[in-house]
């Protein structure tokens, strides 16, 4: 499920924590992706909505929402709905995590298109 939402990211997140917490890493990708991705209700394209929107939200987890608007793509998410998502968190969680959003956003769209 890592590989089908995450790409080469997740491996990525894997990799970079294999030297300093690599328990911490499979307790990462373990929960989320093994029991929460994998669960019915929802698809994969309206988990990375809320994903992004839940990121966005917080205003402090700009890496985390870098891989997870790249996984929007991954998972067939267009850049106009990733961007309206991040636009409607002007409402409920203000400008700057919207701001932020946004900036994040043309990042990893930029990267995305290369």
């Amino acid at each position: 499920m890592l590989a089908e939402v995450d790409g080469q990211a997740g491996q990525n997140v894997i990799a970079a924590l294999a030297d300093i917490a690599p328990d911490f890493a499979t307790y990462v990708f373990e929960f989320p992706f093994g029991d929460i991705y994998s669960r019915g209700g929802l698809g994969l394209r309206e988990r990375e909505i809320a994903t992004i929107a839940a990121l966005a939200a917080m205003g402090n987890a700009a890496p985390q929402l870098k891989v997870h608007i790249a996984a929007g793509l991954n998972v067939g998410l267009s850049e106009t709905e990733i961007v309206e998502v991040l636009v409607q968190m002007s409402v409920y969680a203000g400008f700057p995590a919207a701001l932020n959003g946004l900036f994040a956003a043309k990042e990893v769209f930029q990267a995305h298109r290369s």
